[in-house]
């Protein structure tokens, strides 16, 4: 069995996101490998919440500039979280 907190790598904190948690979805960046049943289960172990639907996109990484070196910014799988009426995750909280 694979630990949730392997799952689940962090929040994203932008202004969309802040603006979509107020239609109670909150987006994580997860591991590339995880499929939605895991992601689902991870956050309501980690959280103690009841999620309704998971919806998620691999985000491309992007070529960067450093002078006259270039590098590329890894790829990552984004997961919008949608949670039950009522429910909130209280990290959010404040922000």
């Amino acid at each position: 069995m694979v630990n949730p907190r392997d799952i689940i790598i962090k929040p994203v904190v932008s202004e969309k996101s802040m603006y979509s948690m107020e239609e109670n979805k909150y987006t994580f960046i997860v591991d590339k490998r995880a499929n939605k049943i895991q992601i689902k289960k991870a956050i309501e172990e980690i959280f103690n919440v009841k999620v309704e639907k998971v919806r998620t996109s691999m985000v491309k990484g992007k070529v960067k500039r450093m002078g006259r070196y270039e590098g590329k910014t890894p790829e990552r799988k984004k997961a919008i979280v949608t949670l039950k009426q009522g429910e909130q995750i209280q990290v959010f909280e404040g922000l």
